[in-house]
């Protein structure tokens, strides 16, 4: 069943201090925004739904990912709204809506919610509550409370999508989360195990908690990609999907863009996933002549399915002619496009081989891939 994460980021979060409201403040490296986004970043629809002022800030946690920015409401239950409204044009079968303050989310939590939505029409994951409960008023104990059959409710809370979006259109006011609005309109939803782990940030305290949670379990990949073409007869060569004019081609069953190819080789490498020839396998006649972007959107493709973010890639071209730095601008930008990435994040650049080998002798240019892939 399809699915689609909505992530609500429009609230202010005082509580939290700090000049920057506490989804766009920088925690382990990188915005509180951006961790949760990237933990649900292997759904193929990500809705975040934002305050009007903070577009720049969200663009910037969402860079690289399949993103859409809504605008969110007075309060969260009309932020939700927005986001199912939005969503509502192609609605996917099963959503799932997330506190962007939650960014230790796991992919064990996540696919447990999504489980339990084949048997039921809403289901979240919650914490029995262990420790004993008090009132109290003035300073001092004034009672106990039966602690048997209460929860701590955590996100993502996750819903078919047509039933949730009913009990939101129905809904007359705020509510505590969407656990509620679900209930009020009578829909069973079916508790899974949460986590300790999946701490929502509310107060100062909880950065450096969410901190260690998101350094210890941070997984970073690094791969590499090596590929060569030799040269034939021709008036050009293909580069990064830049049209480079030259006195000859490059030779290859596709168009021979070896740029492309070490950087798609490098996130097959990180991946584990084999590379090119595994993936489209050049005895297949559908693949002579192709462009090698579709081969490097696979990839990236492959990488966000499998819960990775690409953080950077480095490419140098070796090669004596023709020159590279005169088109560089244009195969970064090229590059970044093709990997919906910020330019910031791709660097090409050239070297020559001194004359020795056979790209010192003209024979072909080879490339060398440098990816870097990260999962929360």
């Amino acid at each position: 069943m399809s699915t689609a994460a909505l992530i609500v980021a429009a609230g202010r979060g005082s509580r939290a201090g700090g000049e920057l409201p506490k989804q766009w403040q920088v925690v382990a490296g990188q915005p509180v925004a951006r961790w949760t986004l990237l933990a649900l970043s292997h759904l193929p629809r990500i809705v975040l739904v934002i305050h009007p002022d903070d577009r720049d800030f969200a663009e910037n946690a969402a860079r690289g990912l399949p993103v859409a920015l809504v605008l969110g409401g007075a309060d969260r239950a009309a932020s939700v709204r927005a986001g199912l409204e939005a969503l509502s044009d192609d609605p996917p079968q099963l959503v799932l809506i997330h506190d962007v303050a939650r960014p230790c989310i796991d992919r064990v939590t996540i696919d447990a919610v999504e489980t339990a939505l084949r048997d039921a029409p809403g289901a979240a994951p919650a914490l029995p509550v262990t420790d004993a409960l008090w009132t109290g008023a003035d300073g001092v104990v004034t009672g106990t409370r039966d602690r048997q059959g209460l929860f701590r409710a955590q996100t993502p809370q996750g819903f078919r999508f047509a039933d949730i979006l009913d009990a939101h259109r129905r809904n007359a006011g705020d509510a505590a989360d969407d656990v509620a609005v679900a209930r009020a309109a009578g829909m069973t939803v079916a508790i899974v195990p949460g986590s300790e782990q999946n701490l929502k940030i509310t107060g100062p305290e909880d950065f450096s908690r969410a901190a260690r949670i998101l350094e210890t379990g941070m997984d970073i990949r690094l791969g590499n990609g090596f590929d060569v073409h030799a040269f034939e007869p021709g008036d050009h060569v293909t580069l990064c999907g830049i049209q480079v004019p030259h006195d000859r081609a490059l030779k290859g069953h596709s168009d021979a863009d070896v740029g492309l190819h070490a950087i798609t080789d490098a996130i097959y490498g990180a991946l584990a996933q084999g590379d090119i020839g595994r993936h489209f396998p050049p005895s297949d006649p559908q693949w002579k002549g192709a462009a090698s972007d579709i081969f490097l959107r696979h990839a990236v493709d492959l990488a966000r399915e499998m819960g990775f973010g690409i953080s950077n890639v480095d490419l140098t071209l070796i090669c004596e002619r023709p020159k590279i730095g005169p088109h560089a601008p244009a195969m970064i930008a090229r590059v970044a496009a093709i990997m919906a990435l910020d330019e910031s994040r791709v660097s090409i650049k050239a070297t020559t081989s001194e004359r020795l080998g056979f790209t010192g002798r003209e024979e072909g240019i080879a490339a060398l891939a440098t990816v870097a892939l990260v999962r929360a």
